[in-house]
């Protein structure tokens, strides 16, 4: 019985340093997306402070800036060209929340992971 008590603790032991170990890794590890609403492609903003904006051009207002983020892609479409000496040059916006029902901002793909234009997310 003695013996049976001490492999269960041991066991349990191990259990937790496994999934404090996995808490660990999981603070670690890049960004996931939000699971946000399930019918919209979650697309991933992999830079800094980057802008969203209420059209798609830099002449519109603001609405918020957000660094490595996940959002939910509605559509893209073209809107002004932006160049970016460190990124590229890109014309193609899209359309994101932040989650389901939030308010729409734009943001030029050359901040968004997948490219020109982002596979999974349809035209406006």
């Amino acid at each position: 019985m003695k013996r049976l008590i001490s492999c269960t603790a041991l066991g349990l032991a191990a259990t937790a340093l496994a999934v404090g170990g996995l808490a660990t890794s999981a603070q670690a590890a890049p960004a996931v997306a939000n699971g946000g609403d399930p019918a919209l492609t979650d697309v991933y903003i992999w830079a800094t402070d980057v802008n969203l904006r209420q059209q798609p051009t830099t002449d519109s207002p603001r609405l918020a800036q957000r660094s490595q983020w996940w959002a939910d892609a509605i559509c893209q479409t073209q809107g002004q060209t932006v160049h970016d000496p460190a990124v590229g040059t890109n014309n193609w916006w899209t359309a994101v929340m932040e989650f389901s029902g939030s308010d729409v901002a734009w943001v030029n793909n050359l901040y968004i992971r997948g490219g020109e234009k982002i596979a999974g997310v349809p035209d406006c």
